[in-house]
């Protein structure tokens, strides 16, 4: 079995996989979801890569299978984690791909993210100031959509975006992207020009908007499962 290690992004912590990590546990998995220090003006992308790292622990030692799982931001993140532990497969999901010496806080404009969601946000007939709800959570249940809100916001500091993202290269980690059709932050059509731009493959998809693993755990869980059984055992 694998070691699922589930990296959450901006402005939020391991209870975004809570509906998720249950159902990999079923499947006799190890999971590992950290909190990263999304709050703490001193913690950057070197130190969110600490948290990671910290979490996983010695289960490395004990030769672990480690399949690092990174949602929107913690593709900034996850590359790091990549240079200092052995993962087997890394698992971009709806992330941002940084390239070397780019900020995460130029990435926006480095991508044309923004023009990408304007266009959406007129084709839907709708602003695309409406707000987080409106962008995040349309497709996430009532229940776990109020849920989410109900609980009070780690916050995300600015810190992480003003500094060179470090990397020279793309990990040598096996990587698959898993877009969402729906997704209003990252449009369909902008992620695959990106994905194909910045690491070279055509990214699977699913559907739904940003927050997969609220608005779809199990099919997401199945998606997962796939990749794991496509790349064998270390």
């Amino acid at each position: 079995m694998a070691t699922y290690v589930l990296v959450h992004g901006a402005a939020s912590d391991s209870w975004y996989w809570h509906l998720v990590a249950p159902e990999l546990r079923a499947r006799g998995h190890d999971v590992v979801a950290p909190d990263l220090p999304c709050g703490d003006d001193a913690a950057g992308f070197p130190e969110y890569a600490d948290t990671v790292v910290a979490a996983i622990g010695d289960r490395v030692a004990s030769g672990a299978d480690l399949i690092l799982v990174a949602q929107s931001l913690a593709g900034f993140t996850a590359p790091l984690v990549c240079e200092r532990v052995p993962v087997r497969l890394l698992v971009m999901l709806a992330a941002m791909v940084p390239a070397p010496g780019e900020s995460a806080g130029d990435w926006w404009g480095n991508t044309g993210q923004p023009q990408a969601a304007r266009e959406l946000a007129e084709r839907e007939g709708r602003s695309v100031e409406s707000g987080e709800a409106v962008t995040f959570l349309h497709d996430v249940p009532p229940a776990v959509a109020g849920e989410l809100l109900s609980r009070p916001s780690p916050g995300q500091s600015g810190t992480p975006f003003a500094a060179p993202w470090p990397l020279d290269a793309w990990p040598r980690v096996p990587t698959r992207f898993l877009l969402c059709r729906d997704d209003r932050l990252f449009p369909a059509p902008f992620m695959r020009r990106v994905v194909r731009e910045r690491l070279g493959i055509v990214p699977d998809e699913m559907d739904g908007g940003h927050l997969p693993a609220l608005a779809r755990p199990k099919e997401l869980t199945e998606r997962l499962e796939a990749y794991r059984e496509d790349v064998g055992p270390r």
